[in-house]
């Protein structure tokens, strides 16, 4: 890297996930930087990228953003290598200050202060995440080795809470930064809007789920709420969106069976499948709203798409969503369908109130900006700069 003065940050990053922007890690990584380098134009940045890496802009398009390409398979003991030796040795190697990994990898050894961002420790929480042996001792590498870093990075304060609690790391070190969206989540109706909601075969009035599939996502509770609502009022149709499990397993229970069980009519909920993200605002616009009582989130992008469109959310009170959803949806027990479907009604039938969190929604997407992930993200860089003086870390692996 070019030469700098004293006070400039010069800051290696992980990019393993730079070319998975499906991924919430990779969409993460991918915003935060472009966001740092319009925070502190002086910042100087080290992607580290594994050398199959594709869509790396032109330099001259991010001037203070070097792109450094490692060799390295793509298998799970090589990913483990990449975290634990080529990404820190490189760091050094390139004379950055400190290393920044955007998802929870860090490594046990390292020449500078490492800052990690713990998006949630899921695994340590929730005993059906915990995988088989590997998975396992994975988790507990990682979990040891947060405990190392110079600072950590959480979405929430809900996760920096579960952070200190189940990691055992020093509150001092943990620092909240919550996350942001693409630009593209607006409530201003886009131009193809009606021919994308044409396309999916979606008509309304309708509520919508969109998300994962596996347990804690809660999706009973949704359709069961939806089954609830639907004989007062039924009109409506529930849009469910993402790709559908393969099998139906107790750890992704297929929703369609939920749904026959349950009694739904086969026309009442509508499964679209896979949505690209260039698809989703469009799609999103058109709900009148947004279930999500997810048992356990990290941060919860779902929600805040769908306040960013306009659309009051109706989710769980767990984990970080009450932090998302501020005063701009209705919040339930995660079991409380009945409650979920009194919230469906009363948003479906009482247009005073619906509008009424519509225009919160709108105020509660200003409250989240990269601007502002970037200054809290900067701010503990510097923190982690300023202790390592006093508390040098061990070495990288030669």
């Amino acid at each position: 890297m070019p030469s700098a003065s004293r006070s400039r940050l010069r800051v290696a990053i992980n990019g393993w996930f730079w070319s998975r922007p499906d991924t919430g890690s990779g969409q993460y990584l991918r915003q935060l930087l472009d966001a740092l380098v319009k925070a502190d134009p002086d910042i100087e940045l080290a992607l580290v990228l594994p050398t199959e890496t594709s869509n790396i802009p032109p330099a001259a398009s991010l001037p203070n953003i070097h792109w450094v390409q490692k060799p390295v398979r793509q298998t799970n003991l090589a990913k483990l290598w990449w975290e634990q030796v080529i990404v820190p040795r490189t760091a050094s190697a390139v004379g950055c200050s400190l290393l920044h990994v955007p998802y929870w990898a860090p490594p046990a050894l390292c020449a500078v202060p490492v800052v990690v961002t713990v998006h949630d420790i899921i695994p340590r929480i929730l005993p059906s995440y915990r995988g088989g042996p590997l998975v396992r001792l994975y988790t507990a590498l990682v979990s040891a080795t947060t405990g190392r870093a110079a600072a950590v990075l959480a979405d929430s304060e809900a996760s920096r809470n579960d952070i200190i609690h189940y990691l055992r790391v020093s509150p001092d070190l943990v620092h909240t930064a919550p996350l942001a969206l693409p630009p593209h989540y607006t409530p201003q109706p886009g131009l193809d809007d009606e021919r994308i909601r044409s396309n999916l075969g979606l008509s309304e009035p309708y509520a919508l789920y969109l998300g994962g599939f596996d347990v804690r996502k809660n999706l009973r509770a949704v359709l069961s709420a939806f089954g609830f609502a639907q004989r007062v009022l039924p009109h409506i149709r529930l849009v469910v969106g993402g790709r559908l499990p393969e099998s139906d397993t107790a750890f992704a229970p297929d929703p369609r069976r939920i749904a026959r069980e349950i009694g739904l009519a086969e026309d009442a909920v509508q499964f679209v499948g896979f949505i690209p993200e260039e698809l989703k605002p469009a799609v999103y616009r058109g709900a009148r709203a947004f279930v999500f009582p997810s048992l356990y989130e990290g941060f919860g992008y779902p929600p805040l798409e769908a306040l960013s469109c306009g659309v009051p959310v109706i989710a769980s009170s767990a984990s970080s969503l009450p932090e998302v959803v501020g005063e701009a949806g209705v919040l339930c027990e995660p079991d409380d369908d009945r409650g979920m479907a009194g919230a469906l009604i009363r948003l479906f039938n009482d247009d005073a109130h619906y509008d009424a969190l519509r225009r919160q929604a709108l105020a509660r997407r200003e409250v989240f900006s990269w601007d502002r992930t970037a200054s809290q993200t900067l701010a503990a860089y510097r923190f982690a700069a300023r202790i390592a003086t006093d508390d040098p870390p061990a070495r990288a692996p030669q």
